[in-house]
């Protein structure tokens, strides 16, 4: 359904182009945005990139209105991945309608809400961790025991899925991978790697 389904107003489609910021994290919107079509990255964001991927979400869709119902800050960054299409609802006209629904109803959807944000405040402090231990322990979970006790890694996927894995930005991945190499804990480079260090990298991954 669109927002003029839901609500009963008549709300202007608008173009956004790929790259655009759409909520920032600690920040109250003035909006509640419906996503008609096209791509949109949830995370944490780092200037003009996403450094830490939550995910991608694709319309239609409501964009994180758990926040609005709880008349709470957004927990997420929002950047469009493709060109989208959406609709913008005023915070104050969509708080009145969520307030004349039924109390159960409210409730209901207040409930839902809480639980939704519960889970991506969950989600976006994982996200916060060190990438450098996620990678670490990711590195650590994969290697094979080789000859000689030499531990290998063989990146079978895409660096890119590897990242989305992680909740790290591809360029991220590629700094932290670069990182180790110079601290001595891996070697290697394209898709396979050794690691040097274990013990390092367990130290760095938290033990």
């Amino acid at each position: 359904m669109l927002p003029s389904e839901y609500f009963g107003l008549s709300l202007e489609h608008e173009a956004i182009p790929a790259g655009q910021v759409l909520l920032t994290r600690q920040a109250v919107s003035p909006w509640v945005t419906f996503v008609e079509s096209g791509r949109v990255v949830l995370g944490l964001r780092d200037g003009t990139a996403m450094s830490h991927q939550l995910g991608v979400v694709e319309g239609p869709f409501w964009l994180e209105a758990a926040s609005a119902v709880l008349n709470l800050p957004e927990v997420v960054d929002a950047l469009t991945e493709t060109p989208v299409v959406l609709r913008r609802m005023p915070l104050p006209a969509f708080q009145r309608t969520v307030a004349a629904l039924a109390s159960p109803a409210r409730k209901l959807l207040q409930d839902v809400s809480r639980s939704q944000r519960q889970q991506t405040e969950l989600a976006v402090s994982r996200l916060a961790m060190d990438a450098e231990a996620r990678c670490a322990r990711w590195l650590l979970n994969h290697a094979d025991q080789a000859s000689q006790g030499v531990m290998n890694v063989l990146l079978s996927q895409r660096k890119r899925l590897i990242a989305a894995e992680l909740g790290i930005a591809p360029e991220t991945l590629s700094r932290v991978l670069r990182h180790l190499r110079e601290r001595s804990l891996i070697a290697g480079s394209g898709r396979n790697l050794t690691l040097l260090d274990p013990s390092g990298l367990q130290s760095l991954a938290g033990g």
